[in-house]
């Protein structure tokens, strides 16, 4: 067998393919083009047969692998209990992971020192809004009061101070989903009062608006605890200037 000229078909061929040796076809049945009811071409009868009934080519084809046996008296254990070991709670585990052990101080998980920057980010973006909406909206009180739209629109702050209100809620309530409307925000925001200050020469409040728009839109963005805290300072402080500013108008 193992040097006769063996040819293969599939049920759906019309076609023969050959000739192979025994290894050969043992290689094919490896790659998956041959499998138990693939034709084979039997010579003492003149017939195509499934590669099946022929047990010599099966057994060459498909080798019986054999399975490893472990014995129970061979199998030894290196563990042995401390009946002095405190147990490990959940807690622990998790301090594990946080890096707040002495054995895992110096391999922190990234992935939570990153989550808890991003968090850290989120909620200085909700404090940079709500100050910057409390210089956006406070000076325009009377015109919100009055409900009158024409006299709201009349007053573009007034509009900006209730998105900032709104998306500091949303923030608030862990939609970080709306990351890129604060940073729409943080940019027309750096527009409109950068061209409004930059116009009437007003140096200071100009910066005061570049420092709170860029933090705010910093803060939606970095997930390194130390960039996250300048972004944040800037943002806050930078939007709590421009409120007061504002206010004291």
């Amino acid at each position: 067998m193992a040097t006769q000229e063996i040819y293969l078909r599939n049920e759906t061929e019309t076609e023969a393919r050959g000739p192979y040796t025994a290894q050969q076809v043992a290689d094919l049945v490896e790659a998956g083009q041959v499998t138990p009811e693939t034709l084979v071409y039997d010579a003492t009868t003149e017939q195509w047969v499934a590669l099946s009934a022929n047990p010599e080519l099966m057994a060459l084809a498909f080798p019986e692998k054999k399975k490893l046996v472990l014995k129970a008296k061979e199998i030894k254990t290196l563990n042995k209990p401390d009946e002095n070991a405190k147990s490990i709670t959940v807690d622990d585990m998790l301090a594990a992971a946080e890096g707040r052990t002495g054995d895992t101080a110096d391999k922190k998980d990234p992935t939570i020192a990153m989550a808890r920057a991003a968090k850290i980010g989120m909620w200085c973006a909700v404090i940079a809004l709500i100050a910057a909406a409390a210089g956006e909206i406070l000076p325009g009180t009377d015109a919100l009061m009055s409900m009158d739209p024409a006299k709201i629109l009349a007053q573009p702050l007034v509009v900006l101070g209730a998105i900032d209100v709104v998306l500091a809620v949303l923030l608030g309530l862990g939609m970080t989903s709306l990351y890129p409307v604060v940073r729409f925000r943080a940019a027309l925001g750096l527009g409109l009062l950068g061209f409004m200050f930059y116009a009437q020469g007003l140096s200071m409040p100009l910066l005061e608006a570049v420092a709170g728009s860029a933090g705010l839109y910093l803060c939606t963005v970095l997930v390194s605890l130390l960039p996250v805290l300048i972004a944040a300072a800037a943002g806050i402080l930078g939007m709590g200037g421009l409120a007061w500013t504002l206010i004291s108008q």
